[in-house]
């Protein structure tokens, strides 16, 4: 999968998510922050995810590797402000409480999950625009 960042703005970094080249689902993210741990979007590189459950988040993926940081999870929400340095899935780029984000974030999330139902890894790919 390629995440390709295409905003980078105030109100978070959005980016559209791929699978075999096709465009399926939208993400937002915290703004570069220096990759400070759970205010700042993940690194530019290439990542494993893990099959991850918690408590609160209970069948999910967790990036493994990422220099410096540890629990970046890929899950739901509206907002950078439901992230905690993590990423998140939605399906379409709609305002949440008058600033930008994404909506419909359960149906994108399934969809990222329905496509990896019978993995336990897989490879991400984060570029940013132009690279």
């Amino acid at each position: 999968m390629i995440l390709k960042r295409i905003a980078f703005t105030e109100y978070g970094v959005f980016g559209v998510l791929l699978h075999n080249g096709i465009p399926f689902t939208l993400t937002v993210e915290r703004p570069w922050l220096n990759n400070a741990p759970e205010v700042s979007c993940v690194p530019a590189g290439l990542y494993t995810g893990i099959r991850h459950s918690s408590d609160r988040y209970k069948d999910t993926f967790r990036l493994k590797d990422v220099p410096g940081r540890t629990g970046i999870l890929l899950h739901t929400g509206n907002h950078m402000d439901h992230s905690a340095g993590c990423i998140i899935i939605g399906e379409k780029f709609d305002p949440y409480k008058d600033e930008p984000g994404i909506q419909s974030s359960k149906e994108g999330f399934d969809e990222f999950m329905k496509i990896l139902e019978n993995k336990q890894t897989f490879e991400l790919l984060i570029v940013n625009r132009g690279e």
